[in-house]
């Protein structure tokens, strides 16, 4: 095993944006910090599931895109220098007698840390799969999960399965630029937005897309790639689509993994935290983001930064205990203009 031990303050696992915030709010209060995540890029959710999709409930920002707003918190944090440890996906967390805690990953990392943050999302997330013997031969060449560069779909045969808002959004999003485009739904009612199925009723009454009530059950290949999906429709027969594209879109199953076996109090899949400190049942370790639960969550990007910004405080008695924590303010603090290396206005 690695006898490298790695010291820090503060170990922050998921680098989604609660996780990259955490990195600002414990920097502000002088908390240098490593960050890890299984993912082998930042950004959790936002840069894996919907990097070009647009957010609009960020405040102060009316628009932007998942990816922009990894981009911006990346921006955020350089003053602080944190270090990044990506795929690395956490095994084993033993607290010490002193209070403070040994982690480690599965690539043998050791990490000895004062304080844990847990901000990873809903834990280790896959996308739900297409049940059919053989497609997972084709994942990646052209049967996707998730959208990562639009542009290369377009002027494609492109079949969508799904009915939530993500089937429906990237729907509407590339049906212009297709090809073809049809979403298949085993329904006739649809999970997502009203507004986005209007959407997609319009592009359907002008020739632009079609709904398929029914599901896939067969397809045929070159041996390479898909070229047919086979539906079996609702109201009886099957009817076949020439397919260069194949999205699935049933949304994510989310696994705890090892931090279920980190002995935190566990509601479902999410962990129970308090709600002055955001901490769990272990003193010293702290759950941010998604992953957490309190009477009230909201499962929202700007909840995860509240609680960030709390549990920083937390964290800054059990690193200097003793030691009283003034609230200051980035606007006028010196002490913090020389933590973000910004020259105060004269």
């Amino acid at each position: 095993m690695n006898t490298n031990i790695i010291e820090t303050d503060a170990l922050i696992v998921g680098a989604g944006p609660c996780g990259l915030f955490q990195v600002f709010e414990l920097g502000l209060l002088g908390i240098n910090c490593h960050i890890l995540d299984s993912l082998p890029v930042v950004g959790g959710q936002c840069a894996e599931l919907y990097p070009d999709k647009p957010i609009y409930d960020i405040p102060g920002i009316p628009v932007c895109t998942g990816a922009e707003l990894v981009t911006s918190l990346m921006q955020q944090i350089e003053p602080f220098d944190a270090t990044f440890h990506l795929g690395e996906e956490v095994l084993e967390v033993s607290r010490q007698d002193d209070g403070a805690f040994i982690v480690k990953t599965a690539k043998d990392k050791v990490f000895l840390t004062k304080t844990v943050f847990v901000a990873g999302g809903v834990g280790s997330f896959q996308p739900r799969k297409i049940r059919l013997a053989g497609l997972e031969a084709f994942e990646d060449s052209n049967v996707f999960y998730r959208v990562r560069d639009p542009d290369q779909f377009a002027g494609k045969d492109i079949v969508i399965l799904g009915g939530g808002d993500s089937a429906l959004d990237w729907t509407v999003a590339l049906a212009e630029r297709a090809k073809s485009m049809t979403i298949v739904h085993r329904r006739p009612e649809f999970r997502g937005a009203q507004a986005t199925v209007d959407q997609l009723m319009a592009l359907c009454a002008a020739g632009k897309a079609q709904f398929v009530e029914g599901k896939i059950s067969g397809f045929t290949d070159d041996g390479s790639r898909v070229t047919t999906v086979t539906i079996a429709k609702n109201a009886g027969g099957e009817v076949e689509l020439p397919t260069d594209v194949l999205m699935a879109f049933f949304g994510l199953a989310p696994k705890l993994g090892p931090i279920a076996e980190w002995g935190l109090d566990l509601n479902r899949k999410t962990v129970n935290v308090d709600t002055e400190k955001f901490q769990t049942n272990i003193p010293g370790i702290f759950a941010i983001g998604d992953i957490n639960y309190y009477p009230g969550k909201k499962k929202l990007i700007l909840s995860g930064f509240h609680e960030a910004a709390l549990a920083a405080f937390a964290a800054k008695a059990i690193i200097e205990p003793g030691k009283k924590v003034h609230l200051q303010y980035t606007t006028t603090s010196p002490v913090m203009h020389e933590r973000l290396g910004v020259e105060a206005d004269t």
